[in-house]
C-alpha cells in the first residue's frame, strides 16, 4: 500500500513544525518579530501622541508618567517616535529582501539550469557586485538615487541581489543532477515544468533562511543609511535617524540614543534567531 505525496508532505511539514517549535532560540526569536511587526502594524490604533508633535516645554525631558521613554531635542515623544519608526524598519528589511529575490532567485536559476553564456555573464557580474562590501554599495546607490526611504530600500534590495544570485545558482546545480530531474526529462516534460515542479520547491527551504538572515542585515543598513541622512527624512521617524540626532545628546540626553539602539538590536536578534531555526528545522539531515 502505497502513501500519497500529500500525506508525506504533510507528514514532513509535521517533523519541521515539531523541529522548530522545540528549538527554544527560534521560538525567542519569532516572538521578537512578532512583537515588532505587530507593534508596526498597529501604530495608528494605539492612543500615543503625533510622533512629529513638538512641545518646547518639554525638550529632552527624561522618561516619566507623561513621556514613558523620554522626549528628544525638539519635545517630540520618543515612545510615539519609536512606534512608528518600527514601520520605517522592518519595510525596509521585508521590501529590501523581496526586492533582492524578485532579482536573484530567477538569475540564480538561469545561471544554475541552463549554463553557457548566460551562468558566464551572470556570474561575473556577480562576482564585480560582490567584490563591494554590501554596504559600502548600498550607500554608493543610495547616494547616487537620493535622500529617501523608497530609495534605501532599492539600494539595500540591489546590494542583496548577489547573494541570493550565487545561492540560487549553487542549489540549482546541486538539484538539477539528481535522478528525479533525469527522470523528469526523459519522460519530455518541459524546462518551465521542471523549473516549477522539481528544481524550485528544492531549493526553496535554503533561499528562505537567507532571506530570513538577509532582512537582519537590511535593517541594519537602513538605520545605517538613515543615520547618514540617506534613508528615511525628518521628520518621519526612523531608528537609524533618531539614532543620527542622539548622537549630539549624548551626555545632556542619553534615553535618545538608548531606546532606539535597544530596538535595533532585539529586532535584529529576532530574525537571526528566527533565521538559524529555520535553517536547523528545513534540514532534511536532522530529520
Amino acid at each position: 500500500m502505497s502513501v500519497s505525496e500529500p500525506a508525506i508532505s504533510h507528514r514532513a511539514e509535521n517533523r519541521v513544525w515539531k523541529k522548530f517549535r522545540y528549538h527554544r532560540s527560534a521560538m525567542l526569536g519569532g516572538i521578537l518579530v512578532v512583537f515588532f511587526i505587530l507593534i508596526a502594524l498597529t501604530a495608528p490604533l494605539l492612543p500615543i501622541p503625533d510622533p512629529a508633535a513638538t512641545d518646547w516645554g518639554a525638550v529632552r525631558k527624561a522618561p516619566s508618567a507623561a513621556h514613558w521613554l523620554g522626549t528628544d531635542e525638539i519635545g517630540r515623544d520618543v515612545l510615539s517616535r519609536m512606534i512608528w519608526g518600527a514601520q520605517a524598519s522592518l519595510l525596509a528589511g521585508v521590501v529590501s529582501v523581496a526586492i533582492a529575490l524578485l532579482l536573484g532567485v530567477p538569475l540564480g536559476i538561469i545561471a544554475g539550469y541552463f549554463g553557457g553564456w548566460s551562468d558566464a555573464a551572470i556570474s561575473r557580474c556577480t562576482e564585480a557586485l560582490l567584490a563591494a562590501p554590501f554596504l559600502i554599495l548600498a550607500i554608493a546607490l543610495a547616494a547616487f538615487l537620493g535622500p529617501s526611504l523608497t530609495n534605501a530600500m532599492i539600494a539595500i534590495g540591489i546590494s542583496a541581489t548577489p547573494i541570493f544570485i550565487r545561492l540560487t545558482r549553487g542549489q540549482v546545480l546541486s538539484v538539477k543532477a539528481e535522478d528525479y530531474v533525469d527522470s523528469a526529462r526523459a519522460i519530455g516534460l518541459s524546462t518551465p515544468k521542471i523549473l516549477v515542479r522539481y528544481i524550485f520547491p528544492n531549493i526553496l527551504p535554503p533561499v528562505l533562511v537567507q532571506a530570513t538572515l538577509t532582512i537582519a542585515t537590511a535593517i541594519i543598513a537602513e538605520a545605517s543609511l538613515s543615520f547618514l541622512g540617506l534613508g528615511q527624512q525628518p521628520p518621519d521617524p526612523s531608528w537609524g535617524s533618531m539614532l543620527n540626532t542622539a548622537k549630539n545628546f549624548l551626555n545632556q540626553a542619553p534615553w535618545m540614543a538608548l531606546w532606539p539602539g535597544i530596538a535595533i538590536f532585539l529586532v535584529v536578534l529576532g530574525f537571526n534567531l528566527l533565521g538559524d531555526g529555520l535553517r536547523d528545522a528545513l534540514d532534511p539531515r536532522e530529520h
